[in-house]
């Protein structure tokens, strides 16, 4: 009798919805580890790939391959894993992603060639692994906050930036002690380990939340948002994701080759890439903070004007020190576009669609950075120079700003023509 008094009294004191609660930030806690851990593979394989050159004896760009297949896996599991965890659960998602990168890394590093490799990363360690622990988390976080939703969003969203902070010197040292092969098999014994009581502290579902049943919630969910159609909007959220890192790609990817075509060694432009991943993670907090102010279009367009100056930038500015000001800044400024797509799909679908429609943006996010690595390099072979690379990265950016521009111009419109709906 006094244990069932006692689960009524807590049950009592915490809200049934779970939305801003205590929980709700525990849970954001446990998905930024997640997150973070998960990360791994797609970051392990670009530590890897001078030994995977060595072991094979092949070229730098076959060598390659394995880290190519991993993104493609991630860019189209982060959709399959976002419509799992709409049917089943965010747990259920990361459940799969942890056996498969805990089977990969095992597999993988008995592997006998370097195709065997590929595919055990693409997908094990992507299709499977990593896109698991990536937008699900992001989507599933957005279902438990609502004042501070932007905020939360961001925080999860830091998990990947964290993941290429910490692990290169991990799985650096582990191959320098240990070699490649004994390395993948700790590796995956550590994503076991770790992932798995972490994932089973989300089998919680989303809350259901109150204001769903609001006339404002209600008809922006009756069929068109911001007065156009649904379908419409994911196209133009998707085209913007690509555009957005295709213009992110060209100094995230050539900035330690540009350093080494201006003379300052490959060493210089690593420090400047870890400068942008680290003020990237400053930016993306103080980003959330500002989208639960101005909302999230607006913050898309401040972000992508931002990232389009610190583009700029780069052009007239070439010597040492002022590049390393101008490569912080353009973390500081671009950190924070990405987590805007998941908020604005938070806002404007079904919580229902949240992780298929969250997988599909930032797997579009994830095809404009792999395009415009390639991009920035074909144009670098053609040209000679990373200078047309430059203006390149910055039409993109120009179209996704017209993008976010025009889609908050169409919210202001809506929101005058509109009479006010009923709370």
């Amino acid at each position: 009798m006094l244990s069932r008094c006692l689960v009524m009294a807590t049950v009592a004191r915490v809200p049934v919805s779970g939305v801003e609660s205590s929980y709700a930030w525990r849970r954001l806690a446990v998905a930024v580890v997640l997150s973070t851990i998960g990360g791994v593979g797609m970051w392990s394989v670009v530590l890897m790939l001078p030994s995977l050159e060595k072991e094979f004896g092949v070229t730098r760009a076959e060598a390659a391959l394995p880290y190519t297949l991993t993104m493609l896996g991630v860019m189209v599991g982060g959709v399959v894993m976002g419509r799992i965890a709409d049917r089943f659960g965010v747990m259920a998602a990361t459940l799969a992603g942890t056996f498969a990168l805990a089977f990969g890394y095992v597999v993988g590093g008995a592997a006998e060639t370097l195709w065997q490799v590929a595919l055990v990363h693409g997908l094990f360690m992507g299709f499977l692994g990593s896109s698991a622990s990536f937008a699900p988390v992001i989507a599933d976080i957005s279902h438990w906050f609502d004042r501070r939703r932007g905020l939360a969003v961001a925080i999860a969203a830091c998990g990947s930036y964290l993941a290429g902070t910490i692990w290169p010197p991990v799985v650096q040292r582990l191959i320098d002690s240990f070699g490649w092969r004994q390395s993948y098999f700790f590796i995956g014994l550590f994503c076991l380990a770790t992932m798995l009581p972490l994932s089973l502290l989300l089998r919680r579902r989303p809350p259901a939340q109150e204001g769903a049943a609001s006339a404002a919630e209600a008809a922006r969910h009756s069929g068109e948002t911001l007065g156009i159609p649904p379908n419409l909007l994911q196209a133009l959220l998707m085209v913007a994701g690509v555009a957005c890192c295709v213009a992110m790609a060209m100094p995230q990817v050539h900035i330690v080759a540009y350093c080494g075509d201006l003379g300052y060694g490959a060493a210089r432009g690593a420090e400047m890439l870890s400068l942008m991943l680290g003020f990237g993670v400053v930016s993306r907090l103080a980003s959330g903070w500002i989208t639960d102010r101005i909302g999230p279009l607006a913050t898309l367009l401040l972000g992508s004007v931002l990232q389009a100056v610190s583009l700029v930038l780069y052009l007239p500015f070439d010597g040492l020190a002022s590049l390393y000001v101008v490569s912080s800044l353009f973390g500081l400024f671009q950190g924070g576009i990405v987590p805007s797509y998941a908020v604005i799909v938070r806002q404007y679908f079904p919580a229902r669609e949240t992780g298929l429609r969250v997988g599909l943006v930032l797997s579009a996010t994830l095809a404009g950075m792999a395009l415009g690595g390639w991009m920035s390099g074909a144009i670098f072979d053609w040209t000679g120079s990373y200078r047309t690379a430059f203006l390149n990265g910055i039409a993109w950016n120009v179209l996704n700003a017209a993008i976010a521009a025009w889609l908050l111009w169409r919210s202001l419109q809506t929101r005058t023509s509109r009479p006010a709906l009923a709370a």
